[in-house]
């Protein structure tokens, strides 16, 4: 009996890099808006300032951000997985427990978030161990991820860690490869955290003070990480100078610097749009740096197509109506004047 093919892609490679890349640039947007929110609301809240109506109202805010990362987040796992199989599932399963422990992870910060949503609606007071309990389980999963992720460009380094432990209990040990990048990560949450909390108290000082602080922090410790990461890159560094995305890192660049122009004059909307393409930006060059790590290993390009238009046509039409939801459920909190849910 011949066992069916499943290795292909089931619809053409730059359509799914596409999806991805815009999935995953979704997740980026939901998942630094909650890790930065509650970096924010926590640093507040410890200095004695984080008992004002709009800090119990971004802290609310807090468990429906989790469900937006989460569910953003199923998409682009699901297109890495599609064209990055192998090098996925073997990184896992390397780290095996590390990677299950993200599931009890998530409950727990999820839990605590409505926790501290809960008591500090009923007190008018930020509950701080619950939120520094949803922390915890941030931190975990994005490192984890980071983690393993980079570990998936590295299959001799996957080989060698197996061939010595299948426990499962195996950390990445190669903290050069991830640790800048899920610090620039984190700089980055606060950067979106603080441009929201911006938007969100657009019409109180003080409450735009502190976005834009923390906006601006943001955005330096991420210039200078992110620099430290291209430095880190210098085995491919000549060969990432030659592609694409060294233009597009450029632009993103550019776009952050005019996202902050733009927060500065109250311009949210062009602030956001701008935020939000450099965020794409980076996240293309990343997908880029993956792709020449694996040069000579592997090329997405050599799997067999075979389009099933019948599943993608169902998602895209599902994706599209959940980002109308979302779009018109941001624009109720953020209107001037909360209205009943």
């Amino acid at each position: 009996m011949t066992l069916p093919n499943y290795e292909f892609l089931s619809a053409p490679l730059w359509l799914v890099t596409t999806l991805h890349l815009l999935t995953l640039s979704l997740h980026f947007v939901a998942m630094n808006f909650l890790l930065g929110g509650a970096l924010l609301v926590g640093h507040v809240a410890r200095r004695g300032g984080g008992n004002t109506p709009m800090q119990i109202r971004l802290t609310r805010l807090l468990p429906t951000t989790m469900a937006a990362t989460v569910t953003l987040g199923v998409a682009p796992l699901l297109f890495l997985q599609l064209v990055f199989p192998r090098q996925a599932y073997a990184a896992a399963i390397v780290s095996g427990w590390f990677w299950l422990l993200v599931v009890a992870a998530v409950l727990i910060a999820y839990a605590a978030l409505y926790l501290c949503a809960g008591r500090s609606e009923r007190s008018g007071r930020v509950s701080l161990p619950p939120l520094l309990l949803a922390l915890m389980g941030l931190v975990y999963v994005s490192i984890t991820y980071s983690a393993i992720f980079t570990m998936a460009e590295r299959p001799d380094l996957i080989r060698a860690l197996y061939a010595k432990d299948q426990s499962g209990l195996v950390w990445n040990p190669e903290w050069s490869d991830y640790l800048l990048r899920w610090l620039h990560m984190v700089a980055g949450a606060v950067t979106v955290g603080g441009f929201c909390v911006g938007l969100l108290g657009r019409n109180d000082p003080e409450t735009y003070g502190t976005g834009k602080s923390f906006f601006v922090t943001g955005m330096a410790l991420a210039a200078v990480l992110g620099f430290g990461y291209l430095l880190s890159l210098l085995p491919i560094l000549v060969a990432f100078m030659r592609t694409p995305a060294i233009w597009a890192l450029t632009a993103a660049i550019i776009l952050s610097l005019g996202s902050l122009h733009f927060f500065f004059k109250k311009q949210f909307a062009a602030s956001g749009v701008m935020l939000f393409l450099s965020l794409f930006g980076m996240v293309y060059a990343r997908h880029t740096v993956r792709l020449l790590k694996l040069a000579g290993q592997f090329d997405p390009a050599s799997w067999r197509v075979a389009p099933q238009w019948g599943p993608l046509v169902l998602f895209l039409v599902c994706f599209v109506l959940a980002l109308a939801v979302v779009a018109y459920m941001l624009r109720l909190f953020f209107s001037p004047s909360e209205r009943p849910a």
